[in-house]
């Protein structure tokens, strides 16, 4: 890819895709030349921490379901992701498992019932600790935009929540609502 920016609309990452479909990070990067692809490092339960509880109306220390990837583009990592559920939704599903979904996660959620129709998005900007910036192959003194995300289904209850790590210099996070 020659852009040193990448520009990263979340509305793609929402939406289930159609029977078929690849996820939607590796149909972005395809459009745009690059091939796009994740590591899931980590799958399973872990005591939810205060950040994640708060996100997902649990109690801190309570088991949610995480799947932490390092997402790569042209087999470089670009960003860190961390996607929690409860386990009311996940326990026993593939999104407690390492291995890929077809579709991504938004689809197979769907199919388990459970629509996202609601999301709100936080970003902050910060320095990386030691274990970031290594995973991203960062050097001293470049910092890292935060995006933490929560999805709403139609009863306003979170089903979702995100919390991605990226580096600000290599990102332009651009937002799209539609209003009525």
């Amino acid at each position: 890819m020659s852009d040193s920016r990448w520009v990263s609309a979340s509305m793609p990452y929402l939406a289930p895709r159609d029977r078929g479909q690849s996820d939607a990070w590796g149909a972005e990067a395809a459009a745009r030349g690059g091939k796009g692809g994740q590591r899931i490092v980590h799958a399973g339960e872990v005591p939810a921490s205060e950040e994640v509880a708060a996100l997902l109306g649990v109690a801190a220390g309570e088991a949610v379901v995480v799947r932490r990837r390092v997402i790569e583009l042209d087999g470089q990592p670009v960003e860190l992701t961390d996607t929690y559920y409860p386990t009311a939704i996940a326990r026993g599903t593939r999104l407690a498992e390492r291995g890929k979904i077809p579709g991504g996660a938004v689809t197979l959620l769907a199919e388990l019932g459970h629509r996202g129709v609601r999301v709100r998005e936080d970003v902050t900007a910060r320095m990386p600790g030691p274990q970031e910036r290594e995973a991203l192959r960062l050097d001293t003194g470049e910092p890292v935009l935060r995006l933490s995300r929560v999805t709403f289904d139609d009863a306003d209850r979170p089903i979702q929540a995100d919390l991605m790590v990226m580096p600000a210099h290599r990102q332009q996070l651009r937002y799209e609502i539609r209003i009525g």
